[in-house]
């Protein structure tokens, strides 16, 4: 198992070359901060963002870089904020907050991410499940078998460390983006111009008989925590952060910045192109009736279209997404786990064998989301989504109260885009709760 702090995949790197030089490691955590983010719900995408047409699409297409940047910037540099070289973000709260804050605030996170953790070890069986008996037309193994074959094929990964989790996520990017890119191109001989309609008047009470007499205000404010999720990477933010601060030193946060940056332009780039592609292919009445089969866009593609083989697609890109973000959230998953542990030894004026507790945890997620994978609960999705504002929390608004109250980030003060996070959040967290109650 795993036997090292976060970090250690850039250790021998900072031996050599220059800090400014993007180097190869700058790449992997590039693509594993794309591949934490960008996972199977990127195909229910479209559906959420353009049923309503063209106007939150826009919307989203403006907000989205300066959104996902600005907030995992924030976070990247509270997380560099501490003064142990390799302290982790349930460490470097602490510090900052003290050690009631600290232990509450750990809780939260590791609540945030763990049922996460737990949907997509439900979601990778149902998937390879649904791929062999209506795909394939083979007989599944029985749910216990096939989940501990594939919860446990993913876990194998974690056995070698971060620095293969990383590289292992960077690597399923690829197909990941060739996949999403081609279908984007296939769509456009088939594009239509009637999505503009959605622009006038007329066009947005149409869409809205689509949302149920929703008003296009209301799908837009409720879009903004769609958003916000589909780009989210905070689970591997903090892992991140240690390891650049371990490479470059004092020059981490630019660095980081840097490589946020690249990351969030590719994801846009991308996620937007499949999106939009989406949006000019359907009318907002196709995208409702995905809506009301609550199948994705490449399942419901496969059907307008006709070809079977987009099923195919469709299960392998899903089989690839839920794999790698698995990973991202899984390094942040054990980081809160490993703080829960670490602090109950030391209010008992104990210390943990890392070693030991790296192995432990990565016993008790194989163990738990096996058994919730096979079981599959019908009420791990409310919970997941009990997670979202905490991960808000978290996101957009503990970074900014820390400049206003933490010495080691008041220089980040005074910057306007620390309103604009603010603000963001704030409507994200109110969207993401009233979606749980109405």
């Amino acid at each position: 198992m795993d036997a090292t702090k976060v970090g250690s995949i850039d250790k021998t790197a900072s031996q050599t070359g220059s800090s400014k030089a993007w180097r190869k490691t700058d790449t992997v955590w590039m693509l594993g901060l794309y591949g934490t983010a960008i996972g199977a719900g990127v195909l229910f995408l479209p559906i959420n963002a353009g049923m309503s047409g063209l106007l939150p699409v826009l919307l989203m297409l403006v907000l989205a870089f300066p959104m996902t940047f600005f907030a995992h910037r924030g976070l990247t540099r509270f997380v560099l904020s501490g003064s142990k070289k390799d302290g982790d973000i349930t460490e470097v709260v602490e510090e900052h907050f003290g050690r009631t804050a600290g232990n509450w605030i750990t809780l939260l996170y590791f609540f945030a991410i763990y049922p996460i953790l737990l949907v997509y070890g439900v979601s990778i069986t149902n998937n390879v499940n649904k791929f062999l008996t209506e795909l394939l037309g083979v007989g599944a193994p029985p749910r216990w078998l096939l989940a501990l074959i594939l919860v446990g094929g993913v876990m194998a990964i974690v056995a070698f460390g971060e620095k293969y989790i990383v590289k292992v996520m960077s690597m399923l990017v690829f197909p990941f983006i060739a996949v999403l890119v081609a279908f984007s191109l296939y769509m456009i001989p088939h594009w239509s111009g009637d999505v503009l309609n959605t622009l006038t008047f007329e066009g947005i009470a149409e869409a809205t008989k689509n949302t149920g007499g929703q008003s296009i205000w209301i799908t837009i404010w409720l879009t903004i925590p769609v958003m916000v999720f589909a780009f989210n990477h905070s689970p591997i933010i903090s892992a991140f952060s240690v390891a650049k601060r371990e490479e470059y030193g004092d020059e981490a946060e630019q660095k980081c910045s840097r490589i946020l940056a690249s990351a969030h332009i590719l994801m846009v780039l991308t996620v937007m192109f499949f999106v939009i592609s989406c949006v000019f292919t359907l009318s907002s009445a196709d995208l409702a009736q995905a809506k009301a089969q609550n199948i994705s866009i490449l399942d419901y593609l496969s059907g307008y279209f006709d070809q079977p083989f987009i099923k195919y697609a469709a299960a392998i890109i899903a089989f690839i997404a839920i794999i790698k973000s698995f990973l991202g959230h899984y390094l942040g998953a054990r980081e809160g786990f490993n703080g829960l542990v670490e602090r109950a030894y030391r209010a008992k004026g104990k210390t943990v064998d890392i070693r030991k507790l790296n192995r432990g945890t990565a016993i008790f997620m194989l163990v738990t989301t096996w058994i919730v994978a096979t079981l599959n609960p019908g009420v791990l999705d409310i919970i997941e989504s009990l997670g979202g504002p905490v991960i808000a929390i978290l996101l957009f608004l503990m970074p900014m109260y820390a400049i206003s109250k933490v010495p080691a980030m008041r220089k980040y003060s005074g910057k306007i885009s620390n309103v604009f996070i603010v603000i963001m959040g704030l409507v994200a967290i109110s969207a993401a709760t009233y979606k749980l109650f109405f």
